[in-house]
């Protein structure tokens, strides 16, 4: 999965978090069953296959080589939009709430994507 890909799925994290916390803050019940979290987790991060024969530090050594590259990419993502969104708050922008920008890196990201 491309690093641009990731950052919109993590888009939709932090968009499915705020609704969600907004339902809390309401008194309705989740279903968090499904998650865009859970999901983006289960699609970035590979399938660790251990041979059997291997000692515990090999095992440890295959695991951490198969999934150091996704954590590093989802790290990357979440942390490019802190950065934007800290960036617009340090600002004292009133004009521009969390989910428009976030909205407006998902039609940015998009449109990149559109024209290459």
């Amino acid at each position: 999965m491309e690093q641009r890909e990731i950052i919109l799925r993590a888009i939709g994290v932090l968009t499915e978090t705020q609704e969600m916390m907004r339902r809390i803050g309401s008194g309705e019940e989740l279903d968090t069953d499904e998650t865009q979290l859970g999901k983006l987790v289960s699609e970035v991060f590979p399938a660790v296959e251990i041979p059997s024969a291997a000692t515990a530090e090999e095992a440890a050594e295959l695991t951490i080589a198969a999934l150091m590259p996704a954590s590093v990419s989802l790290v990357e993502a979440f942390a490019y939009l802190f950065m934007q969104l800290a960036r617009v708050h340090d600002e004292g922008r009133e004009d521009v709430t969390s989910t428009d920008l976030l909205r407006d890196i998902a039609l940015r990201m998009s449109e990149q994507e559109s024209d290459e």
